[in-house]
């Protein structure tokens, strides 16, 4: 068995067994791939990372969210996320890009943060007419300018939209056992008919996470992935 197929098997078995339906949309689920990722290191000497797609979305300070929906607004919960303590939110706000063009129901993550940003695709940045530059979540030195238009008002970020970074989440355990450090770029192989090798992928090593790579909606559809996939993090030497 090449090392393809022994990919898509394992991808396939464990993600069934673990959730019973494949974990589609995994960054949405709390499927528990990533407490396996030892173990596929010491059995098969992969480094295998389950994958989630993030779509367009937008963090809020409180100061902006009170503005876009009001004094005293609190984020409500609609939807746990993968990673423990995040959310989808509720609510949504329209993002308006230097054309006046507009993207409607763009969700709210959760919980608040100490600053306002706006993560879309570069599909979404030509449909808004914009060009932002890929960075890493809360680096908004230079971001494109963005308009965020709520029920009760809006807020113009002057730097506030980017292209977010290949990057994988993972805890201090887990890093080791791979062999990977942060600042570090990777490439990550996804196998299969729309086989791919990403490369720039940044390792986010903090506490309490769980195991997984986030991929915009291009690059998701560019290989053919839908969450929940599992894909292997190559580690030169």
């Amino acid at each position: 068995m090449d090392d393809t197929t022994l990919i898509e098997v394992i991808s396939r078995q464990v993600i069934e067994e673990l959730t019973g339906t494949g974990c589609i949309r995994c960054a949405e689920r709390r499927c528990e791939v990533g407490s396996l990722a030892c173990d596929f290191v010491r059995e098969i000497g992969k480094r295998l990372v389950p994958v989630g797609v993030s779509a367009r979305h937008v963090h809020l300070t409180q100061e902006h969210l009170e503005i876009l929906y009001g004094p005293g607004a609190q984020l409500t919960e609609y939807a746990p996320l993968y990673q423990p303590g995040n959310f989808a939110a509720r609510e949504t706000v329209t993002i308006v890009g230097p054309r006046m063009r507009a993207i409607e129901s763009v969700r709210v993550l959760g919980p608040l943060r100490n600053y306002s940003q706006v993560e879309i695709s570069g599909t979404d940045a030509v449909r808004l007419g914009m060009d932002p530059p890929v960075r890493e979540s809360s680096y908004l030195k230079g971001a494109a300018p963005i308009l965020l238009v709520g029920p009760n008002g809006s807020v113009f970020l002057e730097e506030g939209a980017i292209l977010a970074n290949r990057h994988i989440h993972m805890n201090p355990t887990d890093a080791q056992c791979f062999g990977v450090t942060s600042g570090t770029p990777y490439k990550v192989h996804v196998p299969g008919e729309r086989a791919v090798t990403f490369e720039n992928v940044y390792v986010k090593i903090s506490e309490g996470v769980l195991l997984q790579m986030h991929l915009d909606t291009d690059d998701a559809n560019a290989a053919g992935l839908r969450g929940g996939e599992l894909v292997d993090l190559i580690v030169d030497g």
